[in-house]
């Protein structure tokens, strides 16, 4: 009877291989292309927690997300750091820069084939020579200058902070007064020298891009933003209005969607 039951088998699996068809275990179930994962890059006066609304957001639509620490010391090193951190990932990248952060993306992503896109938040998106000093002093509008704290390094350079009662009104003014008293205490200053550096060719001359500005910046002139963005041909410009320096914290629904958009 065994006997009779291995052939039985047998003659079914002959029968299925001279019919052409593959057995289920045999067969490779097709793969989707996978997300890419979402590099997001803060500014000076802000840490990575500033994303913190906008990972969960991204999070919640399947996208793998890494917030870098930016050294926040010098444009050439800043780069080189998320150069490495880049190095580590797999597959596809989309990075998304904030304030200064978008001079650090700008440079980082530049001939690395795994970038596919570059969302830049209220950010900087530099040309060939041009410091993020430059850039904010482009067009009138910007008040930052006088709410700053410098602290000598010794070398020549400081390092920058905004005075902590004047943090809420100069770069978060729509964020809650609680909040904006704790990312003022824990603001991490940038050396004067990063903000000054000249910046490198941009990504954004052969990477597509997409802007967020927010209406009520204070920190960088909104019609600086709106000329970067209108010089990187960007595919997609949401103004928000009303909105401070510190849009991914007070309208991280606005900034995930605009950073989705630029991952599809």
């Amino acid at each position: 009877m065994a006997k009779l039951k291995k052939l039985a088998v047998l003659g079914a699996v002959a029968a299925i291989a001279s019919a052409g068809v593959v057995p289920l275990a045999a067969s490779a179930a097709p793969t989707k292309d996978p997300k890419p994962t979402i590099v997001l890059v803060h500014g000076a006066f802000a840490e990575s927690a500033s994303w913190n609304g906008v990972i969960a957001r991204l999070r919640q639509r399947g996208y793998p997300v890494i917030a870098a620490a930016n050294p926040l010391r010098s444009l050439e090193g800043d780069i080189a750091y998320l150069r490495q951190v880049l190095a580590g990932i797999h597959g596809p990248i989309v990075l998304a820069g904030h304030s200064y952060g978008g001079m650090v993306i700008s440079g980082a992503a530049a001939g690395n084939p795994q970038v596919e896109a570059l969302a830049y938040i209220a950010a900087f998106a530099p040309e060939t020579g041009e410091s993020a000093l430059e850039l904010s002093n482009k067009f009138p509008g910007s008040i930052l200058g006088p709410t700053l704290d410098a602290n000598p390094l010794g070398d020549g350079t400081n390092d920058l902070t905004i005075k902590q009662e004047k943090f809420r009104t100069q770069f978060a003014a729509d964020v809650p007064r609680d909040e904006a008293a704790l990312m003022a205490a824990t603001q991490r200053p940038v050396r004067d020298a990063a903000l000054n550096a000249p910046a490198g060719p941009g990504a954004w001359h052969t990477i597509p891009s997409w802007f967020v500005i927010p209406a009520a910046d204070k920190n960088i002139p909104l019609t600086a933003q709106r000329f970067m963005a209108q010089r990187a041909h960007a595919r997609e410009v949401v103004e928000s209005r009303g909105a401070s320096h510190a849009v991914t914290v007070s309208r991280p629904d606005e900034v995930a969607a605009l950073i989705a958009k630029a991952a599809r």
